[in-house]
This record gives structure tokens, sequence and C-alpha cells, in this order.
């Protein structure tokens, strides 16, 4: 076994996509939406940050409401939306059958948005459990859980009756993501809003949670992608294929450990984050693993390229949650825009671009033609990367300054805003250009799946240069 390459044939995957498009473009077709509105609320939020006074006479847009309805957008209906559409998308290509319980994936697909729609208008109304990572209104969230297991469902069904008994990386990666996030998101519920724990175990379980959202299913989604796309696009074997499964276990039993770091110096027992720091270090075996794996991502083509972005920053966001957990880093980093900065960079700069790649690969392919304008697709990945890049640099740089300032008594908070306010500045750039870049890509997708004039009926492709969008 020497790549996470499917076992079908290429008639084979023609027959997949000829049943399983429709769902699957619906799915992604919202999930771009989200993005957008995510983008615009970012926006919103950044200009907030040296601009308080900003949409200040509208209770919808206070600050706190719009960065919730930024994250929640972003993190539910974007990154979980086209996540779930590619894992569906690539477990049938494994396993070489059309996919099964389309119709569940319509009816998940819909209620999903529809609570993440409902989500945000209960957050707009100021209804939001305050929770990072979890801001969805509580009536909402048995809605969602419910939606993701009846879209799980083809999943599981493209897992269990694959025609060979072999698994690859992508099977592992992805069977994880379906099955770890209901599990997390019904335990948070439970544990955070339907009978909550008491004092600084709710720190502890919401810590414990928005890791667990991020090592547990968001990047497991991504690197089902990225190890299923690398080998087919650049048309190299995995070189360390055979280690791929420790960089798995490590992912899975250490990555929710890494939680207490952000509770460095808080009111809980200090073996709690020890525990955490160990926990960072001991995951760079998992991301080593990653980038010997699937460093031929730095090749040519669109979907190569995004890629390639995303697992750098994936692996720098690792290497950088290490360093941040040591307790002399953590007293300039922790609580400071250093923190919004990696969030930014494992989020947008690592899940989202290779997500973004595996689509750019993954759409010619499920409607049997090109993207329709390779121009746009270029301005996307121009944009995207230097978007991405000033907004990490911007308030990575704000973090570092605030942190040093807050730590010398004799700088005011006055005297702090005021040295921050160029690198914020230039996060707001960058939120400009991202925005800009993915209503690009909105408009691209929508011309390439949707147009009547420009879409034909879907038929086997033929070729695979052909479908690829501009290198």
């Amino acid at each position: 076994m020497i790549s996470a390459s499917a076992p079908a044939s290429a008639a084979d995957s023609g027959v997949v996509e000829a049943y399983g498009h429709r769902p699957l473009l619906f799915l992604a077709g919202f999930a771009l939406f989200w993005l957008v509105i995510s983008g615009f609320f970012a926006l919103v939020a950044g200009i907030q940050l040296h601009a308080p006074a900003f949409a200040a006479g509208c209770s919808v847009m206070t600050h706190g409401r719009v960065v919730a309805l930024a994250e929640t957008a972003f993190v539910y209906g974007w990154l979980g939306g086209i996540g779930l559409a590619l894992t569906l998308w690539i477990l049938a290509r494994l396993g070489g059958e059309p996919l099964r319980a389309a119709n569940w994936i319509v009816a998940g697909a819909a209620f999903w948005n529809l609570g993440v729609a409902l989500g945000l208008v209960g957050i707009a109304a100021g209804e939001a459990t305050a929770i990072p990572l979890l801001e969805l209104p509580l009536p909402v969230q048995p809605l969602m859980l419910v939606a993701y297991g009846a879209m799980a469902v083809a999943g599981v069904l493209a897992w269990t009756g694959r025609r060979r008994d072999v698994m690859f990386a992508s099977h592992w990666y992805a069977v994880a993501a379906l099955f770890l996030f209901p599990w997390l998101f019904s335990i948070a519920q439970v544990m955070l809003l339907w009978f909550p724990v008491r004092g600084t175990l709710q720190a502890l379980v919401a810590g414990w949670y928005g890791q667990g959202l991020w090592t547990l299913w968001l990047a497991p989604l991504a690197l089902t992608a990225a190890y299923y796309v690398v080998p087919k696009a650049s048309g190299k074997v995995l070189p360390s294929y055979d280690f791929a499964s420790l960089g798995f276990w490590v992912l899975l039993f250490v990555g929710a450990w890494t939680g207490g770091r952000h509770l460095i110096g808080g009111p809980v027992p200090a073996w709690i984050a020890t525990i955490a720091i160990v926990a960072a270090a001991t995951l760079l075996f998992h991301y080593a693993i990653v980038w010997v794996n699937l460093r031929h991502a730095h090749g040519a083509g669109v979907p190569l390229k995004f890629l390639g972005f995303g697992l750098s920053a994936y692996v720098l966001g690792g290497v950088l949650d290490a360093l941040t957990a040591i307790r002399g880093v953590a007293e300039v980093t922790q609580f400071t825009y250093f923190s919004e900065a990696q969030h930014q960079l494992a989020f947008y700069g690592a899940i989202s671009m290779m997500l973004v790649g595996a689509f750019y690969y993954a759409l010619p392919r499920l409607t049997g033609r090109p993207w329709a304008w390779a121009g746009l697709v270029r301005a996307h990945l121009i944009l995207t990367g230097i978007g991405v890049v000033a907004l990490v640099i911007g308030l990575g740089g704000a973090g570092l300054v605030q942190g040093t300032d807050l730590n010398n008594p004799a700088v005011s908070f006055a005297e702090i805003a005021a040295h921050t306010e160029g690198w914020l500045l230039l996060a707001t750039a960058a939120n400009v250009i991202l925005l800009l870049g993915n209503v690009l890509f909105l408009i691209n997708f929508f011309k390439s799946a949707l147009c009547p004039f420009y879409a034909a009926a879907v038929k086997s492709y033929r070729g695979e240069a052909a479908l690829e969008a501009a290198r």
C-alpha cells in the first residue's frame, strides 16, 4: 500500500459522479454562500477593532455578536458543509460504488443549513451561548446534530459497502470525522448547556470541545481530502505512507488533550496545563508525518497550490501551538490578538485552504467540465494567499505588541490601542482581500456548476489534464 489513491477505475468514478453529484453540489453551494457571509461579518469585526464606533448604533452589529456570527458561519456553514461534501465524494470514489442514500444527503443538508441560518438569526438577536466555537443557540443544536447524522449515513454506507476490504488513509480520517463530531457535539451540549457543569469545569469542557473540534473533526476532514487529492493530482506516491497510520492515531489520542494550554495561569490545577504542554509537544510527531507524506502538495496546478499552502499552514500552526503552550511564551501571547492569529492560521490558512484545493480538484469531476473562468481561479488563489498571510501577520504582530505592553505596568490601555492600530489596519485590509476572493470563488462556482447555459448533462470525464484549473 503506497498511496491513498482510490482503487476504483475511471469508469467506476464516472458512475459515482453520475448518481451522486447533485446532492454534493447542493451541499457545497450552500457552504460557499456561508463562506461569503462569514467574510462580511469578519470584515465588520475587524474594522471594529480599530474603529469601535463603527456600526455602534445597531445592536445586531455589536462586536461580540459580529464575531460570533463570523465564526459560526465559517466553521459550521463553510468548513462543515464543504468538508462533508468532499468527504462523501471521496468515500464513494474509494468504494467504487454509486453514492447511496442521496436523499438523506439532501434532507440532511437542507436541515443543516437551516440550522446554521436559524443559529445566525438567534446570535444576531442576542441568544448566543457565549461559548467559543459553540455560539449556536441551544434550540438549534439538536437539529444540526440530527441533520449531520442524516448526511453521515451516506458516508457510512460508502465505507461499509466498498468493493475492497483494504482501507486507505483517507478512509481513516473520513470515518473518524463522521463519528467523532456527533460525539463531541452531543457531549458539549449536555455538559455546557443542557446540564451545565459548575465552576472551572465549564472552562475545561469548553477548552476540550474547542480543541477537539479542531483536531478530531476539522483536521480529519481536511486530511481526508489531502491524502486523496495529493497523490492523484501530483502523480506521485506518498513517500512514507507506512507511517501515516501512526500520525492518524497520535492525532486521535493526543489532539484533544492540548485544549488545556488555553488555561495556563488560570484557576485550574497546574497539572492540566502541564498535560496540555506535553500533548502539544507530542502532537508534533503527527505534523512531521503529515508533512513528510504530503510534501508533494507543493507542485504545479491550482489544487496542489492551495493544498500546499494549507499543508504549510497546518504544520506551522502545530509548531506555534507547541511553542505558545510553554509557560514563558504564554505570558506574552495568551489572551492577546496572537491567539486570534493562531486561530485564523489554523482554520483559514490550514483547513479552509486544503478544502478549497480539494474542491478545485473535485468539481470538474463532479460536473464533467473544467472550471468556467480560469482567470477567476488564478485571482482567487492570489487573493486568498495574500489575504491569509496578511491577516495572520497583522493579528500576530498586534498580539506580540499587545502582550509586551500588557506586561509593562507603565503602558496604559490607550497607548496599547495606539501601538496595535497599524497591525489591526493590516488585518482589516486582509479581510477585504479575502472577501473579494471568496466572492469571485462563489461566482465561478455558480457559473461552472449551476448556470443553465454552461451546464450540460453530467458525463464520465475523459482526460485528467483537460479538467484541471489553470496551472
